[in-house]
């Protein structure tokens, strides 16, 4: 049985050398070189083939690479495929970094003291203790929960919201559409880390910024389409929005016309925010397969009806 990697070729030859260390006994290849298609149990991918049944009839599982499975067409995919995503210790470890980075960024001016030092202004602003900030994350997974148990300990405020309802230590937890308005209301920096879904497409738009108070911060690693841009430039010109911190866009990259690569209050980075590290992936990955033989539950098994 053929374990086929359809990525980025160069991550792919790690996790080649990966498999023949570890797992030796299962066949590995990277896409194009596919071998017999029908003998492809398991495609670990970033986009499948469209038409995944007629290319590998025999397939058995569908592992993404990334996070979420929102690059997948799941109404294009076999109803009966399995759909995995990949939950691994460095992908939440980069995104702790990333949103802690973002987070401490903007909590201590850090934007502003850029553009002052681009100006030559030496002036200091009074230092906000962390207990009077109030962080919220949108979306409540892994990612969510790993980035507030990090912000706790600089002692912010922290909330999560979710579309059902969670329970975390030390954070006020929020769920469903009702309790969104009280959720923004009370969150200073906004950390989007949502599946892109049909629900959650364009969430971030005019409405949903108008519920943040005046001056509140974005910090989206999300997924680019949760975000309308007019809406989000608008809240920045009126000053209901101060900053964001903005690592993902649609499309990608941005074209150079794009107003947020010379925008003065958005950084913004290039899809950076979290990578799928190999050598931690592949014990995952190895550890999926064999809880796929011995018919357990495998870590990160999509629920088709949520999309995530």
């Amino acid at each position: 049985m053929t374990f086929l990697y359809k990525a980025d070729p160069a991550r792919g030859a790690v996790w080649r050398q990966l498999f023949t260390q570890k797992a030796p006994q299962r066949e590995f290849r990277i896409w194009p070189d596919i071998g017999d298609p029908e003998k492809v149990r398991f495609l670990a991918a970033w986009e499948p083939p469209q038409d995944i049944k007629k290319t590998f009839p025999n397939l058995e599982v569908l592992f993404s690479i990334a996070a979420g499975v929102d690059q997948f067409d799941l109404s294009l995919l076999p109803p009966e495929l399995p759909v995995v995503r990949m939950v691994e210790p460095g992908l939440v470890n980069g995104m702790v970094e990333y949103a802690c980075f973002a987070v401490l960024g903007l909590h201590r001016n850090m934007p502003l003291y850029q553009r002052q030092q681009r100006a030559a202004r030496w002036q200091a602003l009074p230092v906000m203790p962390a207990a009077q900030r109030r962080v919220g994350v949108l979306g409540l997974g892994s990612l969510g929960q790993a980035v507030l148990a990090q912000l706790r300990t600089f002692g912010f405020d922290c909330a999560g919201w979710s579309r059902s309802q969670r329970h975390v230590e030390g954070v006020q937890c929020f769920a469903g559409q009702d309790s969104l308005p009280d959720f923004l209301a009370r969150t200073d920096i906004l950390i989007c880390l949502l599946p892109l879904t049909p629900e959650t497409r364009g969430m971030l738009n005019h409405r949903f910024f108008a519920g943040l108070p005046q001056g509140a911060a974005l910090v989206h690693v999300g997924r680019g389409q949760h975000l309308v841009t007019d809406d989000l430039l608008g809240a920045l010109a009126s000053g209901q929005l101060s900053e964001a911190v903005i690592d993902v866009c649609d499309p990608e990259p941005p074209p150079a016309s794009h107003p947020f690569w010379q925008h003065p209050n958005i950084w913004l980075t290039p899809h950076i925010g979290s990578m799928t590290q190999p050598e931690s992936a592949v014990d995952v990955m190895l550890d999926n397969l064999r809880r796929y033989e011995a018919g357990e539950t495998m870590t990160g098994l999509v629920d088709r009806t949520r999309g995530y």
